[in-house]
């Protein structure tokens, strides 16, 4: 089918019942980045399409050896998460706001709520949002409403992509967002401590944070609640099979992004957000929440609780402006989740951080590669400092088949050659000794 482009009588016609120009139409665009052409090109059969998209797909580099991380990791999932995941009835399903007809969906919903709440030890879950850095923004938003302040505290051991959403989500309001810098690679404490105040109303941190450092925040938590604080942590899920919980720590509400819970990386989606709190705030908690109750025959049922769909779509008066959300992908966190176990989570997330201190041991024996921070508490990734610049190095290793990792001076000042090094279970002891030779015959 040939594509026929509108004469140039309809395009007039067009702009003179809006009563612009084409020119108006487009003026927001860089002049530099205008198309010289808005004729599109031929129709193709459905056989010419998909040898097209195999040959644009064909361009991909889709068999390095992954070390890359920063917030999005390359983890085993089982075959069976797919299988489940892409029955009809969950794939094709939508907001259950009709619970008799729902009830499979709402009871995954809980199931994935009360799985967030035992990995977390926390007490309430809502039923996921759209990524780790949304939820951040969403629980800073929460703890706000919470406390009626409008000051908080940041650490920039915090995911960086995570920090630019919340300056962006924030800058037309009245929010003091103070950030604070860490000290060879953990939270800031000592900084921390002299901003805290009563106008205070949450403190953020990050565990394991962005360099892959470990902290234990109790000492914060203690702190932030002496002020009338709240505070919230990030956290990477699959560390929470061995590392201490938020929970434990005395946070009061828990992100995280929940990619690494059986979603491959996908050139960035979509993933979903986890959310969990304190009981005591779960009014002020956006997004859906399903609870378990019992129908008038005194059947166990499952219901969308405390928020209705209105809620939504009230403008600024609304708890949030999430509506629809990621729930197929919570559903496969879910599943991932029940696959592995207790047992399971826990030996992966052990395996990730053997596999993590063999590699840094083999890529610190390097010459002229050293550790970035004196302090070597990390979980799976950590930052070395090569001789040279570490764009550089990865540019090279990625012409021998290996992704890195993430050179650290996109978001960090004076780390040009610094590397962020990521090993997940998926890492062979072979692999990991060829990065090496790789990295060292680079140098």
């Amino acid at each position: 089918m040939e594509f026929i482009p509108h004469t140039p009588e309809q395009e007039k016609e067009m702009l003179d019942a809006i009563g612009l120009t084409m020119a108006d139409l487009f003026s927001d665009i860089p002049p530099e980045l205008m198309a010289n052409s808005f004729c599109l090109p031929s129709g193709l059969s459905e056989q010419q399409v998909r040898e097209r998209l195999a040959e644009l797909a064909g361009k991909n580099s889709i068999d390095l050896v992954l070390f890359l991380g920063g917030g999005f990791y390359d983890h085993f999932i089982p075959s069976a998460v797919y299988s489940i995941v892409s029955r009809s009835e969950f794939y094709t399903s939508y907001t259950p706001y009709q619970p008799e007809v729902s009830q499979g969906t709402l009871q995954a919903t809980y199931e994935f709520q009360s799985a967030i709440c035992r990995l977390t030890d926390m007490e309430v879950s809502n039923a996921s949002l759209y990524d780790g850095g949304t939820a951040l923004y969403e629980a800073m938003m929460m703890a706000l409403r919470i406390t009626d302040r409008n000051k908080v505290i940041v650490d920039d051991s915090v995911n960086p992509i995570y920090r630019v959403m919340l300056h962006s989500y924030t800058r037309n309001l009245q929010i003091d967002l103070e950030e604070t810098h860490c000290v060879d690679g953990l939270a800031n404490r000592s900084d921390i401590l002299s901003r805290l105040d009563d106008q205070t109303a949450a403190v953020i941190v990050q565990n394991p944070n962005f360099f892959g450092c470990i902290e234990d925040f109790t000492d914060l938590a203690e702190a932030a609640h002496e002020k009338g604080a709240l505070l919230v942590v990030s956290c990477y899920p699959i560390a929470l099979g061995i590392l201490k919980t938020p929970g434990v720590m005395g946070a009061d509400i828990v992100t995280g992004e929940g990619q690494s819970l059986g979603m491959p990386m996908s050139f960035g989606g979509p993933y979903l957000g986890f959310m969990a709190s304190r009981k005591e705030y779960v009014r002020k908690m956006p997004g859906r929440i399903a609870g378990e109750t019992k129908d008038r025959a005194g059947r166990r049922a499952f219901v969308l609780t405390l928020q209705a769909r209105e809620q939504h779509i009230r403008r600024e008066k609304a708890t949030s402006n999430i509506c629809s959300n990621e729930a197929l992908c919570a559903l496969t966190a879910l599943v991932y989740l029940s696959l592995v176990g207790k047992e399971g989570l826990r030996e992966t997330a052990q395996r990730c951080a053997d596999k993590a201190c063999y590699a840094y041991q083999r890529l610190t024996a390097i010459p002229g590669v050293r550790p970035h921070f004196e302090a070597n508490w990390f979980f799976n990734e950590f930052v070395l400092d090569l001789p040279r610049e570490a764009a550089d190095v990865v540019a090279k290793l990625i012409e021998r088949g290996f992704a890195a990792g993430f050179p650290l001076s996109r978001y960090y000042k004076g780390m040009e050659n610094s590397l962020l090094v990521c090993v997940t279970e998926k890492r062979t002891k072979q692999q990991i000794g060829m990065f090496v030779e790789a990295l060292e015959s680079v140098l």
